[in-house]
Order: structure tokens, then C-alpha cells, then sequence
């Protein structure tokens, strides 16, 4: 190659770099330019392992709102301005991997703040070391009502916690059927059993009929002796489930031994797009799930409820960063859609950032107080924390349900009102008839 072909080829490389709108990783580093002030933000996230899919959903979200400040000219501080910069590292998916990261993260690198791994497992690894060096640490994956019962000071939540993940469908039901007869039938493992107690006390409290409350053990396949349980019990609305594999036989048997049904909502497996080809399209549609988020939400500053403020960039805006993610950067490249993964991610930096402003700090302790005080309207939904534990108050859960829609059948937001897409369906005909 020529000396002056050399020198061409080196401006094109130069070029294609300049037009990149992200500083590509030192192991796991994502930063503005160099010299600009920064406010560092340490994280493990799952690029391998069990939860890798999550993971990078999440790593993504977050640098999509991370972007979006950064190129709005960043925090300002007493004055200054800051961009942020994250740096992350693989946890492979191992708690075992998470508390010397974090430590790592804050000893080392010298953060200023934490996101918290995904999964409320790891979650629970990680909130000690936060705890043990005073460093402020948001959970956007941790969705245990336990990581916020252990007195911790220094975590706060993002997402709706375990406990109140059927909020919204019971609400449907108290508002849509005045003679519900409801049978909670669900997984024996811990996280369901932890959905599920928060159901039964929202029940209660909305003075809601629980006619029958069984689980059913992890592997089951066979549901027909609990549905027809539930026949016998009068029942006319089902709550519960657990996994995607449980959840679409309990429906399949459900709807095979004709329960009259007239709301259904389970967790997990009518959220995925493949729902309608495991049970049948006639079992699927009126089938509700609990969701974080769904791409279809209305949150937007023209609709922003009392007592909240709106902050952070508009749906439209993350998707935007999002989308360019998944064609520029690395660790983001073959992500189709962002799933709520992102946006809770997406959603704690938000919540972040907002709190640095209001503290005008990056002092931990300060922004900590601060936060106890803010009432976020988001492209996420509403976000605040109760001020004492940290945990998520809210932030409500979208409830989506699977109706036809122009003869296909299609996921809908049927609640809450202001990210609704469609009414509810109440006693479709394919069960209830």
C-alpha cells in the first residue's frame, strides 16, 4: 500500500470512529470523552450465564438513558456540568461473581453510584457491598420484597416490587365483576408464593371473594384435579401461575375442561409472543398477565398525573437511543425490541439523574434524602420510593391480555388507564359461553 493510501485509509478509520457516539469499551467501560467531567456509575450485568438475555436488555437501557443525558449536555452540579459514564463488568449470571465486582467497582474504579445486577438473587449479593461502603445502589431487577426488609440504607427500587404484581388485575376484577369468585392456583416456588401473598392481602383489602387458593408443585403437568377443584368451588376468575412451561398447560387444561371463566391472569407465560401457538388461539385470547412495562404505553409529558413531574426523555426519545445501541455498540448489537428489562434500567437512571439534580450532589447520603422526595412521571411510568425502605410505591404494573385485533390475535395494554390501549375483555366468549 502507498504511503498516501496509507494516510487515506487512516482519515476513513478516523471518520467512522468520530461518528460513533460511543467511547467502545475498556473491558466493560462506557464513557463520554476524554476530559469531560464525569459521574461514574458502576454495575455488574449478566452478558453470559442463565440470565444473559435480561442482561444485555438491561445493560442497554441503561445506556440508552445514559445517552440521552450525555448528549443533552449532562447533571450539573454546584455549578459544574457532568456526563455520565458507565463501567461494567460480566457476572456470568453467578452471585458468586457479584460481591467482589462490586468491590472491585468501588475500590478500584472509584464509582460514584451503582446499578444493581439483574435478578433479585444477585441483587441480594450485591446490596451488602453497597451497604458496607455507603455507596447508592438502585435496583432495576430485583424485584423481592425481602432485599428492602433487610434495613439497608443505601438501595433504592425501580421497579414494582414482588408483592404488589397483581395490583392491577385485582383492581379489574373489583371494577368489572361484581360477583367475582376468584381461585388463586400457583407454583410452590418463591417467587410466585411471593406474588401470591401480596395477592392474597390486595384481595382482602378490595373485600374480593378468594373461593379457592392451591399451589401446585415445580414440574407439574397435570392440572385437571385443581381446575376441577375450582369448578366445584364456584370460581369465575383465575389468578396465579408461575413459569412459562406451567402456566400455558394450566390454561390449556383449563380451557379443555370448559371452566367458565370470566378474567384470567397469570404470570409469565402470556407475556411471551408465542403464547397463542402453545395453547390455541380460542384458549389464548382474554388470557391478562402483569408486565414492568410494554412498548405500547402512553406515558408522555401531555399526560403527566398530579403530584408528579415529568423527567428524563420520552419514550420516543429512548427508543430512539436504543435503537441506535443495537446497531453501534458491542454488547447491545442483535437486540430486536427493548423488553421491560430495558426500560427499568433505562427507568433507574432516570431516577438517578433526577436525584443528583435535586441534591445538587454526588454525595450519597444527600442524594439518598433527596430522593424520598421526588414524584417522577416517566417514559416508564410513575416512580417514587418510600422514604424508609427504599422500596418502589409508584410505580404501577401494566396489565397486558391477548384479544383479536384485526382477526390476529394481539397483546394489549388494559391497564392502568393511562397506559391502557384497549378496554378490558371481561368474560370472552371462548370461555364464558
Amino acid at each position: 500500500m502507498s504511503r498516501n493510501a496509507l494516510i487515506a485509509t487512516i482519515i476513513i478509520i478516523i471518520i467512522i470512529l468520530a461518528a460513533i457516539p460511543f467511547v467502545w469499551k475498556k473491558g466493560g467501560e462506557q464513557a463520554p470523552a476524554a476530559g469531560e467531567e464525569t459521574i461514574k456509575i458502576g454495575m455488574t450485568i449478566s452478558l453470559t450465564g442463565k440470565f444473559q438475555d435480561e442482561g444485555h436488555q438491561a445493560l442497554c437501557g441503561a445506556l440508552a438513558a445514559i445517552n440521552w443525558y450525555n448528549k443533552h449536555g449532562g447533571i450539573e452540579v454546584n455549578g459544574k456540568k457532568y456526563k455520565f459514564k458507565l463501567i461494567y463488568y460480566d457476572d456470568q449470571s453467578d452471585k458468586d461473581q457479584v460481591q467482589s465486582l462490586y468491590t472491585k467497582l468501588i475500590e478500584q474504579d472509584k464509582v460514584n453510584f451503582l446499578l444493581a445486577p439483574y435478578s433479585s438473587g444477585l441483587t441480594f449479593a450485591a446490596a451488602p457491598v453497597a451497604e458496607q461502603y455507603k455507596v447508592l445502589m438502585l435496583s432495576h431487577g430485583g424485584a423481592s420484597d425481602a432485599i428492602f426488609e433487610q434495613g439497608y440504607k443505601y438501595i433504592v427500587q425501580i421497579l414494582t416490587p414482588a408483592s404488589r404484581y397483581f395490583e392491577g388485575s385485582l383492581q379489574i376484577v373489583k371494577e368489572k365483576i361484581p360477583d367475582a369468585k376468584i381461585a388463586f392456583i400457583y407454583e410452590n416456588a418463591k417467587f410466585s408464593v411471593a406474588v401470591m401473598k401480596g395477592a392474597s392481602k390486595i384481595a382482602k383489602d378490595l373485600g374480593l371473594n378468594v373461593v379457592y387458593n392451591q399451589t401446585y408443585q415445580k414440574g407439574q403437568t397435570d392440572f385437571s384435579n385443581l381446575v376441577q377443584e375450582a369448578i366445584n368451588a364456584g370460581a369465575n376468575v383465575l389468578i396465579g401461575g408461575g413459569h412459562f412451561e406451567d402456566g400455558q398447560k394450566l390454561i390449556s387444561t383449563a380451557h379443555q375442561m370448559g371452566w367458565k371463566l370470566k378474567f384470567i391472569s397469570i404470570l409469565v407465560a402470556p407475556a411471551q409472543p408465542n403464547f397463542p401457538d402453545a395453547v390455541g388461539v380460542d384458549a389464548a385470547i382474554g388470557v391478562a398477565a402483569p408486565a414492568q412495562w410494554a412498548i405500547d404505553v402512553k406515558y408522555s409529558p401531555d399526560n403527566v398525573p398530579p403530584g408528579y413531574t415529568w423527567a428524563g426523555p420520552t419514550k420516543q426519545e429512548w427508543l430512539d437511543e436504543f435503537n441506535n445501541l443495537t446497531q453501534n455498540y458491542k454488547d447491545c448489537q442483535g437486540l430486536k425490541a427493548p423488553a421491560y428489562q430495558a426500560a427499568e434500567a433505562g427507568a433507574a437512571i432516570v431516577f438517578l439523574a433526577e436525584g443528583i439534580k435535586s441534591a445538587n450532589s454526588l454525595n450519597s447520603d444527600d442524594v439518598r434524602a433527596a430522593m424520598n422526595n421526588l414524584a417522577l412521571y416517566t417514559f416508564f411510568g410513575k416512580l417514587k420510593i418510600d422514604p424508609e425502605t427504599g422500596k418502589q410505591i409508584g410505580h404501577e404494573m401494566v396489565v397486558i391480555q391477548w384479544q383479536m385485533v384485526n382477526n390476529q390475535p394481539k397483546l394489549v395494554i388494559i391497564y392502568p388507564p393511562d397506559a391502557a390501549t384497549a378496554e378490558p375483555l371481561i368474560a370472552p366468549p371462548n370461555w364464558y359461553s
